[in-house]
């Protein structure tokens, strides 16, 4: 998959945008995003908003990463955890009970940036970088 420190600085580079800027949407516009999805929205933004900072802040740690991914190794397990637990939770209740589109999408991403991740960080373990 990847072969080079260079592919791990971009990886990384692209998980930071990726995540940064899904979080500042939802973060900024969540009203505009149910709806264009057609997603009855919770009852209060709270729930969504807070969740999109916690986005935004994985953003810039994967930014960090990118810029220094043998000396900030040691953050590519959040990243994996990061991404784990959403999976968990989406595909979980996506088999369990049904849930919207909206979420799908970001699952299956998330499940091959934690493939991805877990690859990086052996590689980097490694010194292969």
């Amino acid at each position: 998959m990847m072969n080079s420190g260079a592919a791990i600085k971009v990886l990384f580079w692209f998980a930071g945008l990726y995540d940064a800027a899904l979080g500042l949407v939802f973060l900024l516009a969540p009203a505009g995003v149910f709806a264009w999805f057609g997603v009855v929205p919770p009852n209060h933004y709270g729930y969504v908003r807070f969740p999109a900072a916690l986005l935004v802040i994985f953003g810039l740690m994967f930014f960090a990463v990118a810029l220094d991914p043998v000396r900030n190794r040691n953050l590519i397990p959040f990243g994996i955890m990061l991404k784990l637990a959403y999976c968990g939770v989406v595909f979980g209740y996506w088999v369990a009970s049904g849930l919207p589109t909206l979420w799908k999408p970001f699952a299956v991403f998330d499940a091959v940036f934690a493939l991805l991740f877990l690859q990086a960080w052996r590689m980097l373990e490694e010194g292969a970088a």
